[in-house]
């Protein structure tokens, strides 16, 4: 892997243990990070918290023979920006990674920007031009992953699981419910970006269209 992605021109350091990873990242500011699940020290996943617990918000893309739909949603949840199964085709990873590079370092950090909106993770605010606005605690999570995630699709069970991690919600259509209650709001505060619904999907926060 590290062969092939040098080819196109990206400049690779592999480390082949947590702890190696977790020292290089200490002294080496990178641009993104490539991280197996199966490590000779652990679950690659322990790197992806210990360096969210640090505020750092590289992107982070894992590639796992750990496959199946529970486990991709975990490492999401964990805090990795993108998930790919193994084996898989190499030009997808490096099409997904070179997007992943592409994304406005705001999608990545403590500052969540989209059109005229803004959400602070810290601060749980949400800002409308130049306004702030209070939201439920389990509708900020939600908005944070779909902001995490803009413009793509994020998994109904990603969110039900960050639902769930606030406190217990036995109600099956809750996910429906905060999002219902979002669309509303963004509206209501005057947002330009809006939730849309990608039936058996899932969730997808778009921005503004451009005009042509």
């Amino acid at each position: 892997m590290a062969r092939k992605l040098s080819k196109p021109g990206f400049e690779i350091d592999v480390a082949n243990t947590m702890a190696n990873c977790l020292t290089r990242l200490k002294t080496t500011p990178f641009d993104a990070l490539i991280l197996d699940r199966k490590l000779p020290d652990g679950d690659g996943l322990s790197v992806v918290k210990t360096i969210r617990m640090k505020g750092n918000q590289i992107p982070i893309m894992i590639v796992a023979a750990m496959s199946d739909v529970n486990e991709r949603v975990k490492g999401l949840n964990e805090g990795a920006d993108d998930y790919m199964a193994i084996p898989f085709v190499f030009e997808e990873l490096r099409e997904r990674l070179a997007a992943l590079l592409r994304r406005p370092k705001a999608y990545l950090g403590v500052s969540l920007r989209l059109g005229n909106l803004e959400f602070n993770t810290l601060s749980r605010e949400l800002t409308i031009k130049g306004k702030r606005h209070a939201v439920t605690q389990r509708e900020a999570t939600i908005l944070e992953a779909l902001l995490r995630r803009s413009n793509r699709v994020v998994p109904k069970t990603l969110l039900g699981d960050q639902v769930r991690k606030r406190g217990a919600d036995k109600n099956p259509n809750a996910v429906e419910v905060y999002i219902h209650r979002l669309r509303n709001e963004l509206a209501a505060f005057g947002a330009n970006a809006t939730i849309q619904t990608v039936p058996r999907l899932g969730y997808i926060i778009e921005g503004p269209r451009q005009s042509r």
